[in-house]
């Protein structure tokens, strides 16, 4: 393998880059686009619930009950007249969830006696009635202090939240959608580039020239390799500057996983590219092959430890799954080389497997 042939072919490509705007807007506005977009968008903490408050009752306590779920900052209090409008009110979607304080809850409030309350949740958005059960557990002991003063239990049970004390949903959700928008720009970025060669007749040129199949290969990955650091630059810089999301681990270990993950998906999208050899056709099975299992198997957005055996042990052939570990453990908890290594061991094999593919298939001759 000679290095110089790689860096004329790495120099060609250039070529082709710097002369097709859309290529270039790709791998450096799509990223900054995106983060920004998503960033944004994709939130977990769920605020501003819609409640409705049947009040039976109508005295100071059952107006500090309905004052704790209000203040608390999560809910917005609409006042229905009967349960039975709660109801509607939730069939009809206006509100997720409804209070419904009873006429007799002063007097069930006596010594040796309890006193309840009903909270119905909407049960067909799981995820909001799971966030909603959630906030119900501070309320009720915000209620009973409120209520009753400082409970003093036989047995307390204090949680801490380590990594993301807040839980804030966007130091979770950006060190995977970094890893999300780098796989999804890398394998579009080659996925054209072989295709484009057969389209145009230019392949015909190259394998005219003394070069070996895996030169060819390497040669058109080191340029997509540095725009895509670039990207990784960008994706970095405003995770700490417009979101706030602490970085706890080392850089230096951050940009080499980075660097082999991004490969990895530049090969993949290469092997589509020399597969295939159809622009059109390339970009269909990149969007496809890369966009889907990096969102929703990876573990990005649903845990992999949750998903049924199959689909678990499959996730292990996807390079997103063991960066999207890799990055968080890194941004949020500060792991070392050491604690991190079997997933970088996995994506490793995986990039090593991507290249092996994409030059067996690279067929040094013109025939289909």
């Amino acid at each position: 393998m000679k290095f110089r042939s790689i860096l004329a072919i790495a120099k060609k490509e250039v070529f082709h880059i710097v002369r097709d705007p859309f290529t270039m807007a790709l791998a450096l506005g799509m990223p900054v686009v995106m983060v920004l977009f998503f960033g944004y968008a994709i939130e977990f903490n769920m605020d501003r619930i819609g409640l409705a408050v049947f009040d039976g009752n109508k005295t100071q306590t059952s107006w500090n009950i309905e004052k704790t779920f209000t203040s608390s900052g999560y809910f917005i209090s609409s006042p229905v007249h009967s349960p039975a409008e709660a109801v509607q009110a939730l069939d009809e979607g206006r509100v997720h969830a409804a209070l419904v304080i009873p006429p007799t809850l002063t007097q069930d409030l006596k010594p040796f006696s309890s006193a309840s309350v009903q909270v119905l949740i909407d049960g067909s958005d799981n995820s909001s009635a799971g966030s909603i059960v959630g906030y119900l557990g501070g309320i009720h002991r915000r209620i009973l202090e409120n209520e009753f003063g400082k409970i003093k239990a036989p047995l307390e049970v204090k949680t801490r939240f380590l990594f993301n004390p807040e839980l804030n949903s966007r130091w979770f959700v950006v060190p995977g959608l970094a890893a999300a928008i780098i796989a999804i720009l890398s394998i579009l970025l080659t996925a054209l580039t072989v295709a484009r060669e057969w389209e145009n007749g230019s392949m015909e040129l190259l394998l005219a020239t003394p070069v070996r199949p895996i030169e060819i290969i390497l040669g058109k990955l080191l340029p997509y390799s540095v725009m895509g650091m670039v990207a990784v630059f960008f994706v970095f810089i405003m995770s700490q500057l417009v979101f706030s999301v602490p970085f706890k681990g080392n850089f230096f270990v951050y940009l080499v996983a980075c660097m082999i993950f991004l490969s990895t998906y530049l090969a993949q999208g290469l092997l589509i590219s020399v597969v295939t050899r159809k622009q059109q056709l390339s970009m269909q099975i990149a969007m496809l092959s890369g966009l889907l299992p990096t969102i929703l198997l990876s573990g990005f957005i649903f845990p992999n430890e949750h998903m049924p055996s199959f689909f678990y042990y499959l996730t292990m052939i996807l390079p997103a799954r063991w960066f999207i570990k890799i990055s968080r453990q890194l941004f949020l908890q500060g792991s070392s080389f050491f604690d991190i290594l079997p997933s970088f061991l996995a994506l490793c094999a995986l990039f090593c497997l991507m290249i092996l593919l994409a030059t067996k298939k690279f067929k040094k001759d013109v025939e289909p």
